[in-house]
């Protein structure tokens, strides 16, 4: 027999988490359905214990510029200080009861399974008990996220190589590592390992790290992880991956082989739309991604929140998208969703922050860009810092409508220093306006009044 509900939320990341208990709270009866961990990729697996890794490895990095400042300081790196945090404070060793806890606590109701749709209405759970069955009044929420993508590689599949999944669980740290990708996850934590101790090659087909990112903030980096010895190469043919338990990792590169003890593979995410029933909706089974309105509605009484969404993989992102959806669902006005000002942040060292469009991005639209820009390392916060001071500051701005359509922001502090720009994207402020304002010398985000002045619009 198929019980009544009010929602089901299937997939419970930061977002999908959200909604449920917001909707319980609201007095809705409400399954949350997830398969792996509750709270998902963030808290286990990416956001925060990649972040305790990249705190530790800068703590590092920061005592070694110690005599080009004043003294000296002997470091010596201890990776099971990491791991024990990871696994104590921030995964309770990958085991989510406090989360469960917490849903159930705020109203809602959990399965723990694979939930798909079953037609308009119906959600079907596959648990280890069995199969449920719903029928659903007010609509679905699906929030089921990415998993690792894995290229097309010759003898990749068949190698124990590692994914994001596997390198926060690491107790002991390998000699050599190769990274497959040099996009954000790969990046950060081939710098957190190279400042370990480990030997690190970056391996990237396109012919700049960070591709989503302007030029600019691909080359400080790339400069700044050559500083930490890493091996950046760029414009790669990966032909063939191979592994011998005695040896390691052999990755054939047209005509040259490279060998490493390990291999992460960071080429991306791909989304987990699989297996969902999207075809009992009407939706597309083999979508990419999943089509909403401004109300996060995929179709007639399916909402989608987070990753699968196509417009960012970000928890901000799925959390932001969540308190629409839960409007929507509940019946109240908006505001809906506005992706004008995205922002994002990549933890390097240094950090690059990002907001709206690139200056290729904002050609691409038809606009008549002017762009300003200022180094770091000249500005007075910049040559004060002295060790670490890499770093660049560029906006973009629509020349005819003299506003900010986006910005990056790179250095010491980088993910903090774009809210300012991000708030003038948001809020579309005349160019004009910021010049007027008041910059605290001596800040780094000073840097971005000289960026302004040198837009020439």
């Amino acid at each position: 027999m198929s019980e009544s509900i009010d929602v089901a939320v299937i997939g419970l990341g930061p977002g999908g988490e959200h909604v449920a208990a917001q909707l319980a709270q609201a007095g809705l009866t409400v399954l949350g359905v997830e398969k792996h961990l509750v709270g998902g990729e963030c808290p286990y697996y990416g956001c925060i214990p990649s972040k305790m890794m990249i705190r530790a490895a800068d703590a590092l990095a920061e005592a070694r510029r110690v005599p080009d400042l004043g003294g000296s300081v002997e470091v010596t790196p201890d990776w099971s200080t990491v791991a024990k945090r990871i696994s104590d404070e921030a995964t309770d060793a990958w085991n989510d009861q406090v989360a469960v806890d917490r849903l159930l606590g705020n109203g809602a109701r959990f399965a723990r399974g694979h939930g798909r749709l079953a037609g308009p209405g119906k959600v079907v759970v596959e648990t280890a008990d069995g199969t449920e069955e719903y029928d659903v009044s007010r609509g679905v929420v699906l929030n089921v996220g990415t998993k690792p993508a894995v290229p097309p590689v010759d003898g990749l599949a068949e190698v124990p190589y590692w994914t994001n999944r596997d390198v926060v669980q690491v107790t002991e740290l390998p000699e050599s590592l190769a990274v497959l990708g040099g996009g954000a996850i790969g990046c950060e934590i081939a710098q957190a390992f190279a400042r370990f101790g480990v030997k690190v090659t970056i391996l990237e087909v396109a012919d700049r790290i960070l591709g989503p990112e302007e030029p600019e903030a691909s080359a400080v980096v790339a400069e700044a992880m050559a500083g930490d010895g890493i091996d950046v190469r760029t414009g790669v043919s990966i032909e063939r991956v191979d592994h011998d338990p005695a040896s390691g990792f052999t990755i054939s590169l047209g005509g040259e082989q490279l060998t490493s003890a390990q291999l992460l593979v960071a080429a991306g995410r791909r989304t987990n739309l699989s297996d969902l029933g999207l075809d009992t909706v009407g939706l597309d089974p083999d979508a990419r991604y999943l089509d909403t309105d401004e109300q996060l509605r995929a179709t007639d009484g399916v909402w989608a929140v987070g990753d699968i969404t196509g417009k960012g993989l970000f928890t901000h992102m799925s959390m932001y998208q969540a308190e629409i959806a839960v409007r929507s669902v509940l019946g109240k006005d908006g505001p809906w969703a506005d992706y004008t000002a995205v922002s994002r942040a990549t933890f390097t060292d240094p950090e690059v922050g990002s907001v709206g469009l690139t200056e290729a991005q904002a050609r691409e639209a038809g606009l008549r860009v002017a762009t300003g820009s200022y180094e770091l390392p000249t500005s007075s916060r910049g040559w004060i810092h002295k060790t670490g001071n890499h770093g660049v500051i560029k906006v973009v701005a629509d020349a005819d409508r003299g506003v900010l359509v986006g910005g990056t922001t790179v250095g010491p502090s980088g993910g903090e220093m774009i809210g300012f720009i991000a708030t003038a994207v948001h809020a579309a402020v005349p160019v004009a306006k910021l010049r007027t304002m008041h910059y605290a010398y001596p800040t780094f985000w000073r840097a971005i009044e000289n960026a302004v002045n040198d837009l020439g619009i």
